[in-house]
């Protein structure tokens, strides 16, 4: 069925549970599991480069953090979770992801953390779903 199985990861409620349904679906497959998170651009105004280079490592920290905790969560379910960190823009990262790795499942949690925002635009989850290369599954 699937082969590949990709999470989109940013820590979120929503994405928590889009983790916890690909590590129970490549705990019945037997397959691994790889997730993607997507860091998001620096301050566009900065007054020093100290400011800059701070918020890089609250990043690199958040990252870290979340990152650990979901190969953690695998593990307890003998489930080996390959998790990749990009910078870039979420939905075009995301998707030449998926598109590079030939991943035949992708799963997104329904709301990140732009809740109003992403009800009112359309959202992250509503582009992934609209224009991953593969089948997509969005948990609630």
């Amino acid at each position: 069925m699937f082969r590949k199985i990709l999470v989109a990861f940013d820590g979120s409620e929503g994405s928590k549970k889009a983790l916890h349904t690909g590590i129970e679906l490549a705990k019945r497959l037997g397959v691994d599991l790889h997730s993607i998170s997507v860091e998001e651009g620096l301050p566009y105004f900065a007054a020093t480069v100290g400011e800059v280079e701070e918020v890089k490592q609250d990043v690199e920290a958040f990252f870290k953090k979340v990152t650990t905790e979901a190969w953690d969560e695998a593990a307890l379910q003998g489930v080996n979770l390959h998790a990749t960190v990009l910078p870039g823009h979420e939905v075009e990262t995301i998707i030449t992801f998926a598109k590079e790795g030939r991943f035949d499942l992708l799963i997104v949690g329904f709301v990140g953390h732009s809740n109003v925002f992403g009800r009112i635009m359309g959202g992250t989850t509503q582009n992934l779903s609209r224009l991953s290369p593969c089948t997509v599954m969005i948990v609630k």
